[in-house]
């Protein structure tokens, strides 16, 4: 049928009928907050590079959780700055590390939110590395121990869930047999399956200072011209256990989110990283772009492409917007 019989604009003149045939709906349950832990009392240190994020104390830590839990957004990330840095990362997996504090005191204050912890290195080793640095080579093989040990330690602490991002081979079985010898059998694993190795992490690496002190990630994490190659990721973590897994980051891959939930029938995370969270503020700031109709319009372009589980930066000013 052609025009004039065929009309489209017929259900977009009015906003009832626009909402009535709505094909993607964006709700506060699709929203992961993730969170910057580092010791001390009454910190909030502003992350320069992501405007309204902050570096900040468990106490403040626990005020900003109760925030999003109160916007009905039902999780939130974890990543520790620690004190100090040596070349195993020691204090990723320390039963006083800052994200196993952060973690305990976050499910005694507020037990039914969703507590999901990172587990990776990078923030815990002096060269800044994902991996054991055997001189400039990062041993595979070698790092499986101590993720899954960091892995233990975040479950032990109390963690919902664990998110292994270090894009370490056979890193999830390792994690999955790991926890279920040690009776955590109930804790899933979100596996950062196709982890790109993007320009778009910066403004995080500056956040958690995690920039690596020598050469690049590209030996690990994948080269963004490859969509063939995130299928064989995601089909060896799913075959060795994983629960959930992502694509990182979100809206340079939207083909491989859509091309992934294609592919897999396990629930699907995109991370809305900090570098796509800092162009938007920005250019807000600049006057270019409508700052919130621009947040709103991603993440629902994220969820579209087929994302069930949206981490973001914009999680709780997405959330006030969906409320108000």
């Amino acid at each position: 049928m052609l025009f004039p019989d065929s009309r489209p604009r017929r259900l977009r003149q009015n906003d009832a009928f626009r909402r009535m045939v709505r094909e993607t709906t964006l709700t506060v349950d699709d929203f992961i907050l993730p969170l910057f832990a580092i010791k001390g009392k009454g910190v909030k240190n502003p992350i320069h590079t992501m405007p309204g994020h902050y570096q900040l104390s468990v106490d403040n830590l626990v005020k900003t959780a109760k925030k999003a839990y109160g916007l009905g957004i039902p999780a939130v990330m974890l990543f520790g700055i620690p004190e100090k840095k040596d070349p195993l990362g020691t204090s990723a997996y320390t039963k006083g590390g800052i994200v196993q504090k952060a973690t305990r005191t976050l499910k005694d204050k507020l037990p039914d939110l969703v507590v999901i912890t990172d587990v990776c290195l990078c923030q815990y080793t002096d060269h800044g590395h994902c991996g054991i640095v055997d001189g400039q080579i990062i041993d595979n093989d070698a790092t499986l121990d101590l993720l899954a040990k960091t892995a233990l330690s975040q479950a032990q602490a109390g963690a919902d869930m664990v998110a292994p991002s270090d894009m370490m081979d056979g890193r999830v079985a390792e994690i999955r047999n790991t926890l279920d010898e040690n009776d955590f059998t109930n804790v899933p694993i979100m596996s950062y399956a196709a982890k790109y190795c993007s320009a778009f992490y910066g403004p995080f690496r500056a956040a958690a200072d995690s920039a690596p002190q020598f050469g690049d990630r590209r030996t690990y994490q994948m080269d963004p011209a490859n969509a063939l190659e995130a299928v064989r990721e995601v089909t060896l973590d799913v075959e060795e256990g994983a629960d959930i897994i992502m694509v990182k980051p979100a809206l340079p891959y939207l083909d491989i989110v859509c091309r992934i939930r294609e592919e897999i029938d396990l629930p699907i995370a995109a991370y809305n990283v900090s570098g796509e969270y800092a162009m938007i503020k920005a250019a807000d700031k600049m006057g270019w772009i409508d700052g919130k109709k621009v947040m709103m319009e991603t993440l629902i372009s994220i969820k579209r492409a087929g994302a069930d589980m949206i981490l973001t930066y914009f999680a709780i000013e997405a959330a006030e917007e969906l409320r108000d």
